[in-house]
């Protein structure tokens, strides 16, 4: 599932629209009309929490706070040290005398020493953290939009257990759109190691 910067708004138990933030948003707000309440749900298909939005006002109003969030979410450009137009933030690192030892000795210095070990480190634990960060937007996305269903316990401690037979079991009686994304989102968990 790729689910970078992508949401997903469900109004009870339908299936409404995914896709990035600032369309989701404006399609609920065409909905909604003049309404400013709604019990619209958005969950970022990334982390699976839930989104609070502010639909007060006309359209415009509602696209001026789109673009507040959306501004407000992505990192700041770091222009001091390091060399921005690469990417590289310069940070400080702080390491015990001998690790500083141990890098003075590896060919292409410190800095490409540890580029290369954190990429080392990310290819070993992704799979597992994959699983995890899988587990974990299930379980927020399923306690908030499932949590008083048939079976909702049930299935949480088949997914933590990985065990997808048991969770496809447990939630085969919900709704089908809360149940596909359920499975889509829960995918990944069950990958083998």
């Amino acid at each position: 599932m790729d689910s970078i910067d992508t949401y997903t708004a469900f109004d009870g138990n339908k299936l409404l629209f995914q896709g990035p933030l600032s369309d989701i948003v404006l399609k609920i707000k065409k909905r909604l009309g003049k309404a400013e309440n709604s019990s619209i749900l958005i969950f970022s298909d990334s982390t699976g929490k839930t989104m609070d939005f502010n639909f007060q006002g006309n359209e415009r109003d509602v696209q001026r706070r789109l673009e507040v969030y959306v501004t407000e979410e992505v990192p700041k450009d770091n222009s001091g040290p390091g060399r921005p137009k690469l990417g590289v933030i310069s940070r400080e690192v702080s390491l015990l005398p001998r690790h500083w030892e141990w890098l003075a000795t590896q060919s292409g210095g410190a800095s490409s020493t540890l580029r290369t070990l954190v990429e080392e480190a990310k290819k070993k634990l992704t799979n597992g953290n994959q699983i995890k960060q899988a587990q974990e937007r299930t379980y927020k996305f399923i306690s908030a939009i499932a949590g008083d269903f048939e079976g909702y316990e049930e299935a949480l401690r088949a997914l933590y257990k990985r065990d997808e037979n048991n969770f496809l079991i447990q939630i085969q009686g919900w709704p089908n759109d809360v149940k596909n994304h359920a499975i889509e989102m829960a995918t990944p968990a069950f990958d083998k190691v």
